[in-house]
């Protein structure tokens, strides 16, 4: 008898010292969904298969990402297959790396322009621009940063004109800021100045100039004066 209450006592105490489980039917997924990405900021872009091979960004110098990439989680799914880059009307687009132009002309009365990128497989990588009124035409070979079109005015799905980057490999879409470096992707790196050593100005002495005067010192002595002696006085 004493032994089977031993054992109850011992069952109540696991029971009552153990964790209890979230059986909420959304904890799972809310735990598990990732963290929305900032457009601002596109901080690890980095895709399997995807060469740093980008020269230049299709429009301006690093512009305002309005749209970040946001792969849907079916091939049909719901989501964002590319990047959506602030750019008003008339803006020159610029192909990131160097290719052949597989497509340039209108989709559903949009301008959208092609380019497949040299030397990334078969099926090669193909950057796509829209909506583009292009200067280019199919089979035209195009260096990286070399202008296919310009930004039109209509036709983008923005609240204002932009510009939408897509990147695909055969029928897959990815990441197409994957294609820049670190150093275009976030900028020249910069030298901090270091704390009590004067920021110099770029300018150096004159060319044969020797070391200035002492300071204080005032003129040197007329011609002809002797060592030490002032000139004598008519």
């Amino acid at each position: 008898m004493a032994l089977r209450l031993v054992l109850l006592l011992l069952l109540t105490a696991t029971v009552l010292l153990a964790p209890v489980p979230d059986l909420t039917p959304t904890a799972a997924r809310v735990r598990a969904a990732p963290a929305p990405a900032d457009p601002a900021d596109p901080a690890d872009p980095a895709e399997p298969g995807v060469p740093t091979l980008g020269r230049a960004w299709p429009v301006g110098s690093r512009p305002p990402v309005l749209r970040a990439w946001e792969p849907p989680a079916t091939p049909y799914g719901r989501g964002h297959r590319g990047v959506d880059l602030a750019a008003p009307a008339g803006t020159p687009v610029r192909a990131v790396a160097a290719g052949r132009v597989s497509f340039a002309g209108r989709v559903a009365g949009k301008g959208v322009v092609s380019v497949e990128l040299a030397g990334t497989g078969d099926p090669p990588l193909r950057t796509t621009y829209e909506p583009v009124r292009a200067s280019v035409g199919k089979g035209e070979e195009v260096a990286a940063g070399a202008v296919v079109g310009t930004v039109e005015p209509a036709g983008s799905h923005c609240p204002e004109v932009c510009l939408h980057w897509g990147l695909r490999r055969g029928e897959s879409y990815l990441n197409p800021l994957a294609l820049l470096p670190p150093w275009l992707l976030h900028g020249p790196s910069r030298l901090l100045p270091v704390l009590g050593v004067p920021v110099p100005t770029g300018r150096g002495p004159e060319p044969g100039a020797g070391p200035g005067p002492e300071p204080g010192a005032g003129p040197g002595p007329e011609p002809g004066a002797g060592p030490g002696l002032s000139p004598a006085l008519p």
